[in-house]
């Protein structure tokens, strides 16, 4: 039963029927070059499908060894035609005397989920409303035409160019929430406009990779807060984060900045950095890297139009400080909605939980309102999200009351907040965790 570095040719035995496996067999197949997953029961050989899986190669390395249903479903609006690319790639089944999941999943729980998304699907609220997503794409070429006419009709004073700053990073904070929809395949019914929409979006009108993007992202969702999984937790050594991170650290004696001192700082090298320095040059690094021509060319179509736009007012040198300054303003706004989510959550290394457990212990929720439904771009429904990101986002709020539902007969803790009290959880759980480091590192 062993191998796996190639496909292999034992999908039937010597007597017509599927190879059998136990967990314990596929939990063997778990190394790059040779690894395993099992989607409803069928074991598959991924170990070269990963090289040319569309999401990137990572997200299925992060299952192998593991039950991947949950995740399969969750990722992949159209079944059935991944089913088609997933039959050469299958070499047997699960024997019948093994359970579904693997890891001491709650069974039960795990069939409740897949009802509930069944139900979901059959009220409609996978079904996108293009209206929606149409006004949406226009208020942004709105913002992005009035900074343009406010400057070509009053100037390049400081006050009004503060207010074009301020139209600009919204329009990119806005936009930065539609490409996400589209990278989520979760506007149109077919993947192939969903991924054409979203190389407009995040490379035209953002200036960056849709490549780089899936592989970044995709990732964090399949493994939400998990360390060595998830890459949005990874801090580069600027930070330690969750509870059990700090005292790893402390223990030995790793002290790459004063860490007791991080939710002060954060303030400084954390929103402000985060877009005009880091994935500024992540993604022209990764592009460049990975030979992503196509995102490049998109990428070099949105510096071409702003260039055009704004340097026949202020010459090279202020438009390209006035293009930082918007990427300085798009970064707070940034930071802030995506990490009061996840930072004051739990952050571990693998536990292998079932779908819904892992993606609450990661995910809490904002208050609902008009503003925090724009400002965030529906990401308040953080949970929903995380559970469902193929939904329309318009759709959470139908789809919560059911989720929350659902964690109470379980014993699931399902959070909410305020905006500004998430905000502050951010800054209370660096210091939480600065402070349980300096205590490893003094005193263990």
């Amino acid at each position: 039963m062993g191998g796996g570095g190639q496909q292999t040719d034992r999908i039937t035995g010597t007597n017509g029927r599927f190879s059998t496996y136990t967990w314990e067999e596929v939990q063997k197949h778990t190394k790059s070059g040779d690894q395993w997953i099992v989607v409803e029961r069928k074991v598959y050989n991924v170990s070269q499908w990963v090289k040319r899986h569309p999401g990137g190669r990572r997200i299925i390395g992060h299952y192998a060894g593991e039950d991947a249903t949950e995740a399969f479903t969750a990722f992949h609006p159209d079944l059935q035609l991944v089913r088609k690319y997933m039959k050469p790639l299958l070499i047997g089944e699960l024997e019948a005397s093994e359970p579904s999941q693997d890891s001491q999943k709650n069974a039960a729980l795990v069939e409740d989920f897949r009802l509930l998304r069944e139900q979901l699907e059959a009220e409609g609220c996978f079904k996108a409303q293009p209206l929606f997503f149409l006004l949406h794409l226009g208020h942004i070429l709105l913002l992005e035409a009035i900074a343009l006419m406010l400057v070509w009709n009053f100037g390049t004073g400081w006050i009004n160019t503060a207010i074009v700053a301020v139209l600009l990073a919204t329009a990119q904070s806005q936009a930065g929430w539609l490409q996400h929809d589209f990278g989520h395949l979760s506007v149109f019914k077919t993947s192939r406009w969903n991924h054409l929409m979203h190389k407009f979006v995040i490379g035209h009108l953002k200036g960056a990779s849709a490549e780089w993007w899936n592989h970044r992202h995709f990732q964090h969702h399949a493994k939400p807060n998990v360390f060595k999984k998830d890459p949005d937790v990874n801090m580069l050594n600027a930070f330690v984060v969750g509870k059990v991170q700090p005292v790893e650290y402390g223990i030995k004696k790793i002290k790459h900045l004063p860490y007791n001192h991080q939710h002060k700082y954060f303030f400084f090298i954390g929103p402000p950095l985060l877009i005009p320095v880091y994935f500024q040059f992540q993604i022209f690094h990764n592009m460049f890297s990975h030979g992503l021509w196509v995102d490049l060319v998109w990428c070099i179509s949105y510096y071409v139009r702003y260039f055009l736009c704004y340097t026949q007012f202020y010459g090279v040198f202020w438009a390209v400080l006035l293009f930082n300054f918007v990427r300085f303003l798009e970064s707070h706004w940034f930071v802030w909605v995506t990490q009061m989510s996840h930072i004051p959550m739990d952050i571990d290394y693998e536990k292998r939980q079932d779908w819904l457990s892992m993606q609450l212990v990661a995910t809490c929720n904002i208050e609902q309102s008009f503003f925090n439904d724009w400002f965030s771009g529906h990401l308040n429904f953080q949970t929903e999200h995380h559970l469902f990101p193929t939904m329309p986002r318009h759709n959470y709020w139908r789809a919560a009351p059911r989720v929350r539902a659902l964690c109470d007969k379980y014993g699931v803790k399902y959070e909410e907040k305020s905006l500004y009290g998430a905000f502050a959880d951010i800054v209370r759980s660096l210091e939480k965790s600065g402070e349980l480091w300096l205590d490893a590192y003094l005193n263990k």
